[in-house]
């Protein structure tokens, strides 16, 4: 009963923490300079210089009536509190409110054109990364300070010290053909080929597989190091618990010590990452995204900062929020799978 208690309570507090982080992005980018109505009269001034032509004045007034005017087009002449209440209800989160960069777009268009090609990305580099760091952290625990435990940990520690977009750009420089003489296997850029629509299934297939293998590989590699010494000290550490030895006191082999008891407790802490499932289709990185040329979340983010599209980047930030919050009471309830011991009754 506590625990039910403890998760309603969780899910409750979803809808304040959501308010919180959204009212205080939402306040931050009120200060941010460059804003839209910055952009429009630096558009406006382009237009009275291309006009202007040849010399006379380069520089269009702007009088206060038309500032005025274009704050008003952006809804920046009502206070604080009736902005964020628009952007909230009225434009359901800032969905329907239009791209300052993609007027005939909604942000929720944007979002949903990318939302395919992060979560493609996402699911495969997060399946990925568990189902190699799990597996090697345990070999690793099994045969610590052997020599299978110490040459796979020089090879985790250059993958970890290795940024993931500067290993993008050595695989796309070795395995893309951008330098003449060396292999040309994988595309260099993009999500799929030109004719794509053209191929069959299994062209398609390996089109996306080509085109996805060295970004994934650049994900995974991000979580690489972390995972799997993660997994091998969580193991480690219940090995030498007293559970463990009461079990080989009676007669228990060590196989029945590691797999039937020590290795489900030890995957509590990898738990922690379980949650983040939710939240994958926005997992990409930015920089990888950049280096690889990859129509995702990542880099949709990173336009809409620099663009100061505030109704993108408050879109994929409220549905980010939302999701990191579910996704961390998903980790909890995971807990409670994997030991039922767990109590969350505070003292």
């Amino acid at each position: 009963m506590e625990r039910i208690d403890y998760f309603i309570r969780r899910f409750l507090l979803v809808i304040p923490t959501f308010i919180g982080i959204t009212i205080l992005c939402f306040g931050l980018i009120q200060f941010v300079p460059g804003g839209p109505v910055e952009q429009m009269i630096m558009q406006m001034k382009g237009i009275g210089a291309s006009e202007s032509g040849r010399g006379g004045d380069t520089m269009a007034s702007i009088s206060e009536d038309q500032r005025k005017a274009i704050e008003k087009h952006f809804g920046f002449d009502k206070p604080f509190y009736q902005q964020y209440w628009q952007w909230l209800v009225t434009d359901k989160l800032g969905m329907s409110m239009e791209s300052y960069r993609f007027p005939n777009k909604t942000a929720w268009q944007l979002i949903r054109e990318r939302f395919r090609v992060s979560l493609i990305f996402g699911i495969t580099g997060f399946i990925l990364s568990y189902l190699v760091c799990i597996p090697l952290g345990i070999l690793k625990a099994l045969r610590h300070n052997r020599m299978f435990d110490l040459a796979s940990s020089i090879i985790v520690f250059v993958g970890y010290a290795i940024p993931p977009f500067a290993f993008g750009m050595v695989l796309k420089m070795f395995f893309c053909g951008t330098i003449e003489g060396l292999w040309d296997f994988f595309p260099v850029s993009g999500f799929h080929s030109d004719n794509f629509a053209e191929m069959t299934m299994w062209g398609q297939t390996k089109d996306i597989f080509s085109h996805m293998f060295l970004p994934v590989l650049c994900y995974v590699i991000g979580n690489f190091a972390v995972l799997t010494f993660l997994m091998k000290n969580s193991l480690l550490e219940q090995i030498s618990k007293d559970y463990v030895r009461t079990v080989l006191a009676r007669g228990g082999s060590f196989t029945r010590a590691i797999w039937g008891h020590a290795l489900r407790n030890s995957l509590i802490p990898i738990a922690t990452g379980f949650g983040s499932i939710l939240t994958v289709m926005f997992a990409g990185s930015v920089i990888i995204e950049q280096v690889f040329e990859i129509p995702g979340m990542g880099r949709l983010s990173l336009e809409a900062i620099v663009g100061r599209d505030y109704p993108v980047f408050m879109g994929i930030l409220s549905i980010t929020a939302m999701l990191g919050l579910v996704g961390n009471i998903l980790s909890d309830f995971l807990y409670v799978l994997i030991d039922p011991r767990i109590n969350f009754q505070e003292n």
